[in-house]
């Protein structure tokens, strides 16, 4: 690493590569959101559970991973962030695997099945909303790939494109959230109440995910421009 990088100052007592870690086992709980979703979707609750238990599995790894930072990061260090800002990052990244986590609880333990008129659109809501994580850890990903290499005035400027598109990802996530609610405000009728309710609750999840992929790029913008 070029210790005359600045920016290398930020993680040079490792603390970055953990949290580089982190964000990949996060990604990969979510990840594990699709094939879930699409075993869901045709009743196949044998499959769907192989998924969740990899969820589970995932976002526990991912738990131990978090606990295991904290520990050791130094309680001072000379860092052009603040220690907190790194606990902040960690925090954040562990809400999305949590997320992932819940989405995937509540549709199994209710076995819930989308109504075929919601599956299309809620299928792409999910998909857009997983591309939010995969994007924030990219982001860390370019991050450790220009420390390494020295590029220390390019970071801010790399980081920030990255997370503008984060941000537009996300924005899609809001429409399709709107859409979908609307669809299913149609549909309420036709339905029980109490799965509509639970219906409400994932798509709500679903767009958290997205909400917590997105404070990642925010927490990732404000260490890289101090």
């Amino acid at each position: 690493m070029v210790t005359s990088n600045p920016f290398s100052a930020i993680f040079g007592r490792s603390p970055f590569q953990p949290l580089l870690e982190h964000i990949v086992k996060v990604d990969d709980c979510a990840e594990q959101l699709l094939p879930f979703f699409e075993a869901t979707l045709v009743g196949d609750w044998t499959q769907a559970g192989i998924h969740r238990e990899s969820i589970t599995r995932l976002e526990h790894e991912a738990d131990d991973l978090k606990t295991e930072l904290r520990l050791n990061l130094p309680n001072t260090m000379f860092l052009p962030v603040s220690r907190s800002d790194l606990l902040d990052l960690i925090s954040a990244q562990d809400k999305i695997a949590n997320q992932a986590r819940d989405i995937s609880g509540i549709m199994m333990g209710r076995k819930m099945q989308v109504p075929e008129a919601l599956a299309s659109a809620m299928r792409d809501y999910l998909r857009t909303s997983v591309a939010c994580v995969n994007q924030a850890r990219e982001a860390l990903e370019e991050l450790k790939g220009l420390l390494e290499s020295g590029f220390g005035r390019a970071v801010s400027d790399v980081i920030d494109n990255l997370v503008r598109e984060l941000h537009h990802l996300e924005h899609q996530v809001d429409a399709q959230q709107v859409a979908i609610r609307r669809q299913l405000f149609e549909l309420e009728a036709e339905l029980p109440p109490v799965d509509v309710m639970f219906l409400y609750r994932v798509i709500d999840g679903i767009a958290s995910l997205s909400d917590r992929a997105e404070r990642v790029g925010g927490r990732l913008q404000i260490m890289t421009a101090k």
